[in-house]
């Protein structure tokens, strides 16, 4: 749990082109790119790892939301379940070559990941977020409970600034995910930049 990590999650608002573009310029600082487009087709999400890999986005820098099946065809790193995908334990059972996070919101939903065998936890909403309106934020204090009683990788996620990345990290958690604040950037690569920084001043504190 020592190796900390930076995950790019995809917001909905790019087309796929835009989106393969940015991942291109902004990879090479960050562990996972995932692909979260609730309204694709298997067939455009397939598509879509395609794209990735033709812009030298490697394969085993690629997590897919949700659907297992695209996974497992197209050879990506992993998926991202939520509370209504397959449970982890028969993903793990069915497809142990690829790597599990489950999206959790409290300790009861943790304790489920981590008996199912998932490899990470995605733990949010932190702060508050456009994206989770009205939904009060979980909080730095929060996010430490649950990492002290994580026995995996705990990665936050939601409304993190480049000026939050100490705090998160100080918790002990095992990394951050960004969405809208890199990809939604008016310069990605800048925004990108601002996360590292801190991100390696955080993780060397």
């Amino acid at each position: 749990m020592n190796q900390k990590e930076i995950h790019i999650i995809s917001t909905g608002k790019q087309g796929p082109e835009e989106f393969c573009e940015i991942a291109s310029l902004i990879h090479h600082n960050v562990t996972y790119i995932h692909i979260r487009e609730k309204t694709y087709t298997a067939r455009q999400l397939f598509d879509m790892v395609m794209l990735l890999n033709e812009a030298n986005v490697p394969l085993s820098k690629i997590i897919l939301n949700d659907r297992v099946d695209v996974a497992d065809v197209t050879g990506v790193s992993g998926v991202q379940l939520a509370y209504h995908s397959l449970s982890a334990a028969s993903v793990k059972k069915r497809f142990p070559h690829l790597r599990i996070g489950c999206s959790v919101h409290s300790l009861a939903e943790l304790t489920k990941a981590q008996l199912d065998g998932a490899d990470y936890v995605l733990f949010g909403h932190i702060y508050e977020t456009h994206s989770k309106p009205g939904l009060l934020a979980k909080g730095v204090s929060e996010l430490r409970r649950i990492v002290n009683q994580s026995s995996i990788p705990v990665i936050a996620i939601g409304g993190i600034k480049p000026l939050h990345v100490k705090d998160i990290l100080e918790t002990g958690a095992s990394g951050i995910a960004v969405m809208s604040g890199v990809l939604e950037a008016k310069d990605p690569l800048q925004a990108m930049h601002e996360y590292v920084v801190q991100f390696e001043e955080g993780a060397e504190a």
